[in-house]
């Protein structure tokens, strides 16, 4: 990625790796030591929240990959979710399975729905693809509820604690080991699938399907792959999440869910990792932010009944603010911070797409 103080990359080769420069191997290495640091001086709470960002975070970077980079519209993210919960809590339930049978098959599961998500995409464009994605995740809520009601799991399917070499998730600290391992390889995964051939092809899909289909680009099995590899990562997302949080149930997965993921991406930052990421730290803690200020009103009390209609108020007020202010979110912000500092102490400002 060139930067506004003159630095580019000049070759093939250099383009193709993550980390070419000192700064950028010491800045990995010092925050891989703060993240490892993390969970010995910090709050349960604080555990919670940063395990609430590393599940946020492997769905966002999925919907980034199918819709910031392969243009691919989806509300359906809720439902992908749901569904690798749901073959969790059936497995687990049913068949008593073990940890390293039903994250597989919630994978496999969602590489069946990615199919049955991308097949549509084919033929439907925008909002068209958008609402049968939409569809697709209030069937899998149905099954998902006539389920619930058919085995009498009336408050959801409570999951036992997995169990890894012997030891059992149990300790938010070994779940912190696991997310943010999780986390870790969905990003990297995300990043060397864009260096690909099939991350190429969805780049140009994005820009122009026509362009790209003259280009000698397989349009149909690019839209198809998009769809399998980010829905298989969600509905491991959903996996996890049922393992975290110790039960399943259908209202865990409303469309408000798809909303946030949908935010997650246009607040980040289209077409950007670090946007995803950035978007989903903002996401997991924007209702403790809102909740915190309404502590701090001089009657506190008399808003406690309105936290959550505050929250829904502003998260969509954000958006908004977003979306005309700063199309470029977050990580646009981030972009022109780094900018500013790598250019000071001049003030010349770098030229128009430098970034």
């Amino acid at each position: 990625m060139p930067f506004a103080s003159g630095y580019f990359r000049t070759s093939y080769e250099r383009d193709m790796r993550l980390l070419d420069t000192r700064a950028q191997i010491a800045s990995l290495a010092a925050f891989l030591v703060a993240l490892a640091a993390f969970p010995l001086v910090a709050s349960s709470f604080l555990l919670d929240l940063a395990n609430q960002f590393f599940l946020a975070s492997i769905g966002a970077v999925a919907l980034m990959l199918l819709t910031g980079y392969a243009g691919q519209v989806s509300l359906g993210h809720a439902g992908l979710m749901a569904a690798g919960a749901f073959t969790v809590g059936i497995l687990v339930k049913e068949a008593a399975a073990p940890f390293w049978l039903t994250i597989p098959a919630a994978a496999l599961v969602g590489a069946l729905l990615g199919v049955v998500f991308g097949l549509p995409s084919l033929r439907l464009r925008g909002l068209y693809l958008a609402v049968s994605t939409l569809a697709l995740h209030f069937v899998v809520i149905h099954f998902g509820a006539e389920y619930e009601t058919k085995r009498g799991f009336s408050t959801g399917i409570l999951i036992e604690p997995p169990s890894i070499a012997s030891f059992e998730l149990l300790d938010a600290r070994i779940w912190y080991c696991v997310l943010a391992t999780a986390a870790g390889a969905t990003v990297l995964l995300a990043l060397n699938l864009l260096r690909t051939r099939t991350g190429r092809a969805w780049r140009a899909l994005h820009d122009h399907e026509t362009v790209a289909e003259a280009l000698g680009i397989n349009v149909p099995a690019a839209k198809l792959t998009a769809f399998v590899i980010t829905s298989t990562i969600t509905a491991v997302a959903g996996a996890l999440f049922a393992y975290y949080r110790g039960f399943v149930s259908v209202e865990a997965f409303s469309l408000f869910l798809s909303i946030q993921y949908v935010a997650m991406v246009i607040i980040g930052g289209m077409g950007s990792i670090l946007g995803a990421l950035l978007g989903a730290a903002f996401v997991t803690l924007f209702p403790y932010v809102v909740e915190t200020l309404i502590g701090f009103a001089p009657t506190p009390e008399r808003f406690a009944s309105l936290v959550f209609a505050v929250n829904y108020a502003a998260f969509g007020l954000v958006m908004v603010l977003f979306l005309l202010f700063e199309p470029e979110g977050l990580v646009g912000i981030w972009r022109r911070l780094r900018d500013w500092f790598l250019l000071w102490p001049f003030r010349k400002r770098p030229l128009a797409g430098s970034r």
